[in-house]
């Protein structure tokens, strides 16, 4: 199959970009470069999208073919929920990667941001029975608010797409089954740190695991009441942390703002 999305038209800008599409592109870049500084990319694949404010349906994505350490503000694709390219781009983006982040932009209106990435400590936490278990305090931010979504291959069909927001439901962060993670933030800042929690509760589950030993949880009303405070009555996750992790960008490379 084609991995390259065909656009189903192009749609000319009709002005030119606002100052909130501009802080969203830097925002957005900047997620792609923290990722890639993290480790977390996969060659050219997987996806970070956002929405651009006040344009309803329409969202950014990455080029697709570059790596992510290669996303800057400018080269990011807009393109609406029907598949058309909005303004011009040299780039295509990836079908399947198209196919998932417009199926939860459309059906989640408070996912601005959605992270779908295919980190190895993810994957593997997906593969086993169990899933996530509340085997850290990293975990517990996820009980009770994490979906699954079982395999069911490379092509992204809309019939897969129903199924999957279904699963997610108005969960912030999911684990698709042998595929990878997904986060989906109210900013492109709560969903890198909802990733940024998530990957690291699967890293600690797999090293934890690794010694063999059967792994020591808290008691269901301890997990239930530590999620209740991570929850923090839903307060929007990364306002302090988002700055801090812009600063350490812009001493490495700022060219993700081009």
């Amino acid at each position: 199959m084609s991995f390259t999305h065909t656009p189903a038209g192009r749609i000319a800008e009709t002005g030119p970009q606002s100052d909130s599409e501009r802080r969203t592109r830097v925002d957005l870049a900047a997620a792609y470069r923290l990722a890639a500084l993290n480790g977390w990319d996969d060659l050219i694949y997987t996806h970070i999208s956002a929405s651009v404010p006040d344009e309803p349906g329409h969202f950014l994505i990455n080029p697709f073919g570059l790596a992510f350490d290669e996303v800057r503000a400018s080269n990011l694709v807009k393109i609406d929920i029907e598949g058309n390219v909005v303004g011009t781009s040299e780039h295509p983006v990836n079908a399947t990667g198209f196919a998932l982040h417009a199926a939860v932009h459309a059906a989640r209106e408070d996912a601005f941001c959605v992270m779908h990435l295919h980190n190895t400590a993810g994957i593997a936490v997906s593969a086993q029975p169990a899933g996530l278990l509340p085997a850290s305090q990293h975990a517990l931010r996820f009980y009770g608010h994490l979906a699954y979504h079982d395999y069911e291959g490379l092509a992204f069909t809309p019939a897969e797409g129903e199924r999957l927001v279904a699963h997610l439901a108005d969960k912030p962060a999911m684990l698709l089954r042998n595929h990878g993670t997904l986060t989906a933030g109210r900013t492109v800042a709560e969903a890198y740190v909802l990733m940024a929690t998530l990957i690291k509760a699967c890293e600690i589950q797999l090293q934890a695991q690794a010694g063999g030993a059967e792994l020591i949880v808290p008691d269901d009303s301890v997990c239930a009441r530590t999620a209740e405070q991570l929850h923090d009555g839903g307060a929007v996750e990364g306002v302090l942390e988002w700055p801090a992790l812009l600063r350490k960008l812009d001493r490495l490379d700022r060219s993700y703002r081009e």
